[in-house]
């Protein structure tokens, strides 16, 4: 294969980014750019500890969880950044400074609501008192304890406390952080695997133009609203791999956005991976049924050991 894959891969499987473009495979994207407010919600939520392993947490103040406690957390603005959103919610809620250190998950109720759990380190700034309450919290802490002894605002955040201790304790994935590249729409690349029982590697790609890994639009019609970002990877097998075989989960291994971005659309890359398992005791990937995919069979050694690899350090992507 060409260097233009080569570097495509080494880009992705490294956590950075590559040019969307203007192709998709299967159906085109949606007519209208994602705008945050209109048809798309982000949200970015921290978990930070202090020296003394203590997790930051702040009291709610609005109406309907007044006096709950929570991970700082909140509503991206339009034409803002990700990382720029999640430090100005730690800010505005706990009064603290903060540095991202990776993304924790990504979880989704379907491409129009997007939650991005980052691993942060406190900066500077001054703890939020009682007497400093205004309408974004009413204080914040750092807490010792168990959580769950606190009244909650929803116990949502209990298991992404339970993945950044375990991140501490032993990274589960490289750090990842978003990459400023524009996007119009909300799509995913994928890096879709096939291995056999004897080791053999093979990934597939779009084979119309130069081969690239294939980048599928999510939200191309009213039914795939509320489908989630697994839904377009099914479709896609469905078309090419009839009977569509069932993949496993997928793997987040990076994300692309810029803010501001094309005509000011606030779209969003996800790359991912993701393989499908053989049906013993198949020794070769399954025929493809159209010609605008290939199987690239991966020989070189030090790449495949790669791919590999990230199949299983990923960020988790809950839906």
């Amino acid at each position: 294969m060409g260097e233009a894959l080569v570097a495509e891969l080494d880009a992705v499987l490294g956590g950075g980014g590559w040019d969307v473009g203007a192709t998709f495979e299967g159906p085109p994207p949606p007519p209208g750019p994602v705008r945050l407010g209109r048809n798309a919600c982000y949200v970015v939520l921290a978990v930070l500890f202090n020296e003394e392993d203590e997790v930051l947490l702040v009291q709610e103040a609005k109406a309907e969880c007044r006096g709950r406690w929570y991970l700082p957390a909140g509503r991206m603005e339009p034409g803002e950044g990700i990382v720029a959103a999640m430090r100005r919610e730690v800010k505005e809620e706990t009064g603290l400074e903060c540095q991202p250190l990776s993304l924790l998950a990504l979880e989704e109720r379907g491409p129009a609501w997007i939650r991005f759990a980052f691993l942060a380190r406190p900066t500077g700034g001054t703890l939020k008192t009682l007497e400093e309450a205004d309408a974004e919290s009413l204080q914040a802490v750092w807490w010792a304890g168990d959580p769950r002894a606190l009244p909650l605002r929803a116990p949502d955040i209990l298991p992404l406390l339970d993945l950044a201790a375990r991140y501490r304790r032993s990274p589960p994935h490289p750090p990842m952080l978003p990459q400023e590249l524009p996007c119009a729409f909300l799509c995913l690349r994928l890096l879709l695997t096939f291995t056999n029982d004897t080791g053999d590697l093979w990934v597939l790609l779009g084979a119309s133009g130069t081969p690239h890994l294939p980048v599928v639009a999510c939200g191309t019609s009213p039914a795939e609203l509320h489908g989630g970002l697994r839904l377009p990877v099914l479709r896609l097998l469905r078309d090419c791999l009839p009977p569509a075989p069932s993949p496993g989960p997928l793997g987040l291994l990076g994300l692309q956005h810029r803010a501001g971005g094309p005509v000011g659309a606030d779209g969003i890359c996800f790359n991912v991976v993701l393989s499908i398992p053989p049906a013993s005791p198949r020794v070769a990937p399954p025929e493809l049924h159209v010609p605008t995919f290939c199987w690239w069979h991966v020989e070189e050694e030090s790449l495949k050991g790669r791919i590999l690899q990230r199949l299983r350090a990923t960020v988790p992507i809950h839906s």
